[in-house]
């Protein structure tokens, strides 16, 4: 009895013994999911604060260029005796900064989602990197720093690299340069060696501690110092700068001093820019571009904004294309089996109607003038402010030729349309174009809008004029010739030539 009672208490104490690791080891994993819980949650509640402060950075950085550009149109509209060259300037560099904005969130997304594709560009290094010096010595002495630019001794002429990218990585560190330069200087030195660049940009500015020279380099990160905080921006600089140096293979390092009489911060990025096999041809465009050699062409654009329209007519008409506009996809329908255009820009996102499907409808149209005259032309150009999809290259739409990303950059646009249509741009003063005396067109049913617009015309409402102008466009596609005449009036401000347009329509 004494061993029996013996080996139960044994077994009892075994299974007790089993149950209490059994228990610690639960414990243990609660505990390690405790912790990797509030890692999480610090993860999180860090992302969200820096979010915060990204969200900050970005409310502030729009609003000062908004500033400027809503100022500048005030001013304008009400002839505020403001030189149109300087507004135009600042509205544009306004514009190009919420652009750069908005092109840093789309790189963080693409970069995320491995979408990222670099061109191989044949860049004219010496007055590449020139220009960039120059506007910030422009930048420096406004601020009333002293900027150094220090060329080597001599530079490829030509290199094969993204150019993109490359100025976007320059523009980033010399602005953090001047930004976090209170006073003193800020420097760009360039050494060349074989295959490999170096660019050092240095400063005498504030420093960044120690711990923070790797977390700057982390989207919505920036330097821990009060100074580092007051500063405008976003964030994304020095993040989209690391990641766009290692996908070009390259690196990007930084030194920094905090110390009182010698702070400042040097950064080093170092790429591979190999000199392309031969120099390249004389480029087609030189100085600025009056029109093109050739037939004359005809572009039909397609969008829902009408601020999109009058920028892109006011583009295109001086360098002489025949353009036609469309605020809808089935007037633009409409209006290609009239205007049979070479070329169209077609906006993606429409109301009530996708921009895939307009050029799909575009296309049979093109196809079945095509069977008549065994002639198929019509090249459609997709212009959108979704540029993703694109980067992919994986939209598998064979409706389109190609693509051009809003807001529409002029020369990348004439890039596009001179590959597309194969042409050869001329250089000088823009040639006016004669208008033919408006025969009389069969316009049942437009003798309001024909009356509209000699009313307004005799008051000088040229807004006016344009808006019912766009009207008639989509309403009497007939109207077209006319329309196209008159547009050619108005933006000369010769309203008594718009008026004898007129006379023959009632």
């Amino acid at each position: 009895m004494i061993v029996l009672a013996h080996d139960r208490r044994r077994a009892a104490e075994c299974r007790s013994d089993a149950q209490t690791v059994r228990l610690m080891d639960e414990i243990a994993a609660h505990t390690r999911t405790e912790v990797a819980l509030k890692k999480a949650r610090d993860a999180a509640e860090a992302a969200n604060l820096a979010k915060s402060r990204y969200l900050v950075g970005v409310s502030h950085e729009i609003r000062s260029p908004l500033n400027a550009i809503y100022g500048y149109a005030q001013l304008l509209e009400r002839d505020g005796g403001v030189a149109p060259e300087e507004a135009g300037r600042v509205i544009r560099r306004s514009s190009e900064h919420l652009t750069n904005i908005v092109d840093g969130l789309l790189d963080i997304s693409r970069i995320e989602s491995g979408v990222l594709k670099l061109n191989r560009d044949i860049v004219p290094l010496p007055a590449f990197i020139e220009a960039i010096a120059e506007m910030f010595r422009m930048q420096a002495a406004e601020k009333g720093l002293i900027f150094h630019y220090n060329p080597p001794a001599s530079l490829p002429a030509y290199v094969r690299t993204d150019e993109k990218r490359l100025r976007q990585i320059l523009i980033n560190l010399l602005s953090n340069a001047i930004k976090y330069t209170p006073s003193g200087e800020a420097a760009l030195t360039v050494r060349h060696s074989g295959l490999i660049a170096e660019f050092e940009i240095s400063d005498t500015g504030i420093g960044i501690p120690p711990e923070d020279l790797e977390r700057i380099f982390e989207p919505f990160e920036r330097g821990g110092s009060d100074i580092a905080h007051a500063q405008p921006g976003t964030g994304l600089g020095l993040a989209i700068t690391r990641v766009l140096t290692q996908v070009m293979g390259g690196d990007v390092s930084v030194k920094s001093s905090i110390a009182s009489g010698s702070s400042g911060s040097s950064f080093l990025l170092r790429l591979m820019l190999a000199e392309p096999g031969e120099a390249p041809a004389a480029t087609a465009r030189q100085g600025q571009i009056s029109g093109y050699t050739g037939p004359r062409r005809t572009i039909l654009i397609i969008d829902d904004d009408p601020t999109q329209l009058a920028v892109l007519q006011s583009l295109l008409r001086p360098l002489g294309f025949a353009v036609y506009a469309a605020s809808s996809g089935n007037g633009g329908i409409d209006l290609a089996q009239h205007c049979h255009p070479d070329l169209v820009l077609l906006d993606i996102q429409m109301p009530g109607v996708s921009g895939w499907s307009v050029a799909d409808d575009l296309r049979a149209v093109d196809d079945a003038r095509a069977h008549k005259t065994r002639h198929n032309r019509l090249k459609i150009i997709m212009v959108s402010a979704n540029a993703h999809e694109f980067a992919a290259g994986g939209d598998g739409r064979a409706s389109h030729a190609g693509f051009v990303p809003k807001p529409v950059e002029l020369e990348t646009l004439l890039d596009v349309i001179a590959a597309h249509l194969g042409l050869a741009w001329e250089s000088g003063a823009a040639p006016l174009l004669p208008v033919e005396p408006a025969a009389r067109l069969d316009l049942a049913g437009a003798a309001v809008t024909i009356a509209d617009l000699r009313r307004l015309g005799q008051i000088g409402h040229i807004r006016g004029i344009e808006a019912r102008l766009d009207d008639m466009t989509d309403e009497f596609p007939a109207s077209l010739p006319l329309v196209l005449q008159l547009r050619e009036r108005v933006r000369a401000f010769d309203l008594k030539a718009f008026l004898k347009l007129l006379e023959p329509h009632g």
